[in-house]
């Protein structure tokens, strides 16, 4: 499937998936150009750019290389010096202009599922936004619309992790609410099809797993094998503690998503995607989660 003479822009390349998309790419030998806020460590084939706001002149002279530019900057979770607005749909409106004043022709932008005109979560709002200024642009495009996407450092299993440390993970409300995660490597190989293949064109798709799993039955998979224990808290205990500590395991957002029962049926992924999917008992014992 690889094409050695493809060339890839990635934008949040030191985050949780730009890293392992780009650990990916370098194996199967695909000419990356990783940009980041900060500074990272690159693979000896890449080509790195620190940039602040994707539109200083050193990037726009590197990008007029490149074939397609994979969108991964986003926050699932808002302060006051990095709101949705800014980085979620700001930054999305930036990268078109990147992509088009560099003759970039592809973009793929990793959205949320869930996303909708009628939802009014801030964040979610952000997210839709964002993919119709993508769609908008005249630019080819493939919008993913990404469940927790799973591995080592995501943002689920580090909350986990932390919470397990202390002996005790807390499930907010009921925790039969599903999730639908997704494996990381899996992604990393959808979206090098979507680069490569023209079937990903002009598409919006669901990028969730293979099984439906309620999140209570996920914590217990994840902490199987040790004496953790889990408790169930109310949610409107978990909403308080969100609104009242910045720093609380589950944020506003985080919850509204974690509780929101944000599945899909799979159906046109699996039509145009040739990627196994990896069941979740896989990838936590592939990944040492659990």
């Amino acid at each position: 499937m690889s094409n050695i003479s493809t060339r890839v822009a990635v934008t949040g390349a030191n985050g949780f998936v730009g890293k392992n998309l780009r650990n990916f790419l370098y194996k199967n030998k695909i000419n990356v150009l990783g940009v980041s806020r900060k500074n990272f460590r690159k693979h000896a084939s890449e080509v790195k750019i620190i940039s602040t706001n994707l539109l200083e002149p050193k990037l726009q002279t590197k990008l007029k290389n490149y074939d397609a530019l994979v969108h991964l900057i986003g926050i699932g979770r808002q302060s006051p010096k990095s709101t949705f607005e800014e980085i979620n749909l700001n930054l999305t409106k930036n990268v078109i202009k990147a992509c088009k004043n560099a003759g970039i022709k592809k973009i793929i932008f990793i959205s949320g599922l869930g996303v909708s005109k009628n939802n009014q979560s801030d964040y979610f709002v952000s997210k839709y936004r964002a993919e119709r200024e993508i769609m908008n642009s005249g630019l080819d495009y493939t919008i993913f619309r990404a469940s927790y996407i799973i591995g080592k450092t995501d943002y689920l299993t580090k909350a986990l992790s932390k919470q397990m440390k202390k002996g005790i993970i807390v499930i907010p409300g009921s925790g039969k609410y599903r999730l639908q995660p997704i494996f990381v490597l899996d992604v990393a190989k959808i979206i090098l099809e979507a680069v490569l293949e023209k079937k990903f064109s002009k598409k919006i798709l669901d990028l969730a797993g293979p099984q439906k799993i309620r999140f209570e039955d996920f914590v217990k998979l994840f902490a199987k094998n040790t004496s953790v224990k889990i408790q169930k808290i109310s949610l409107e205990s978990a909403y308080d503690e969100a609104k009242r500590n910045p720093r609380s395991v589950y944020g506003l957002e985080s919850l509204n998503i974690l509780v929101g029962d944000y599945t899909s049926d799979g159906k046109q992924l699996k039509k145009l995607s040739n990627v196994k999917l990896t069941t979740v008992a896989e990838f936590l014992q592939s990944s040492r989660l659990s």
